[in-house]
């Protein structure tokens, strides 16, 4: 069992509960899945750029992601609908919490000058949205093997109803928020 699961059990349940004031367990937020997309608008001269792309996030999850697809076409960007833009995944169960306790104590502190990530990426329903610039700070990802640095977002999402409790959850969680 990971970590960061057992944690979540012995530490932020009880906390969240005191601080909160739930009467029952059941009431007290959780993580309820992490979604991983990477957007690759190279693969639209380069196909192998998405081949790529989806080896990075296999390797860095453990699991493979779905190829997505245009769904318009955009005339600027030379799009055609049905073309492919990107990859993604969803995380569920014990792979969420090993890649929340990988990002939180392995990958977010590789990020030069890194001060925390942003309080203020919540969507007003308890759901947290990041952005990565790169994937090398991923330790699974060796240097030498990529053809090209890609972001990916990853949106944390909770069963909080408001933004403060899953504020709370994630910095329970381990979440480095900056200093307000």
């Amino acid at each position: 069992m990971p970590r960061l699961k057992n944690k979540y059990n012995s530490e932020v349940v009880p906390s969240m509960m005191q601080k909160f004031g739930y009467k029952n367990i059941m009431q007290v937020p959780r993580l309820e899945k992490v979604i991983l997309n990477m957007g690759v608008g190279e693969a639209i001269q380069n196909a192998k750029a998405i081949d790529a792309a989806v080896n990075d996030l296999m390797v860095v999850t453990g699991q493979r992601p779905v190829v997505t697809k245009a769904k318009k076409s955009i005339a600027a960007f030379k799009l055609r609908a049905g073309m492919t833009v990107g990859c993604k995944l969803t995380l569920r169960g014990d792979r969420m919490y090993e890649f929340v306790d990988k990002l939180v104590n392995v990958a977010l502190p590789r990020v030069r000058d890194f001060r925390g990530v942003s309080s203020k990426s919540f969507d007003g329903r308890g759901n947290y949205a990041m952005g990565v610039r790169e994937q090398l700070i991923f330790p699974e990802i060796e240097y030498e093997k990529i053809d090209k640095v890609r972001g990916m977002d990853i949106i944390f999402v909770t069963t909080a109803r408001t933004d403060e409790e899953a504020r709370e959850l994630l910095r329970l969680m381990g979440m480095p928020f900056q200093a307000a």
